[in-house]
């Protein structure tokens, strides 16, 4: 990775804590936490879909002191192929539907997920995106996204690389939502891991609960090691 893809991927991270750490509480009662996990698995996805299989699990544990996490899984592949899981509580289970998947060719469906996050904002209020591409109109996935945060969802944008393009969309998408955006580097397994724990935190435990994640987190290191 080159010295400045590495300190986009370092200032991004950085902007991504400090971005999300100003949010109000997602949680707003004391049912279990809601948090809407999608990802692309167009083809190009398969080793970081095998990467976020494994890290799931950390999701769930980052939250137990809060209560706990209920999580559904979100993806698009394929010719037109969007699946939506039931809620889940399990680890254990989510790893199991997430192990039946693999990624297929086909274009972006970010709108398409994004509406359907709309859909469900009387039930959860923070959702993570993980992506490489943007192969749709700019200027409506801003839209939806600004929909998002009328409804008080929050849109967490994690990006593999450092497309400038796809930056910048997925960045404006995260800010109009309410929500953060970080990119990560597919080879660093820690940084992918601590980004969807700080995510399922917030949604769990807002500012409060991040703050303390902050102080003792990988992800502090990581990112003031990372050039």
């Amino acid at each position: 990775m080159a010295d400045n893809d590495r300190s986009l991927v370092s200032r991004g991270a950085d902007q991504f804590l400090s971005d999300v750490a100003r949010h109000p509480p997602a949680r707003t009662n004391a049912d279990r936490a809601r948090l809407v996990f999608s990802m692309d698995a167009t083809l190009s996805r398969q080793p970081t879909w095998d990467q976020a299989m494994q890290l799931q699990s950390d999701m769930f544990e980052s939250t137990r002191a809060l209560g706990g996490l209920s999580v559904q899984l979100c993806y698009f592949r394929g010719f037109n192929e969007f699946h939506a899981s039931p809620w889940c509580d399990d680890p254990a289970r989510l790893r199991t539907e997430m192990s039946s998947v693999a990624c297929r060719g086909g274009f972006t469906q970010i709108a398409r997920l994004l509406r359907h996050i709309a859909d469900l904002a009387t039930d959860a209020r923070a959702a993570v995106f993980v992506g490489d591409a943007m192969e749709e109109n700019a200027d409506e996935l801003c839209h939806l996204a600004g929909q998002l945060g009328l409804r008080n969802v929050k849109l967490f944008v994690f990006q593999e690389g450092s497309d400038p393009s796809v930056a910048q969309t997925f960045t404006q998408m995260a800010s109009l939502s309410g929500g953060a955006y970080a990119p990560f580097d597919a080879n660093s397994a820690s940084q992918l891991r601590d980004l969807l724990s700080a995510a399922a935190v917030y949604a769990a435990g807002g500012k409060a609960a991040l703050s303390r994640l902050i102080q003792s987190s990988e992800i502090k290191r990581l990112t003031q090691q990372v050039r």
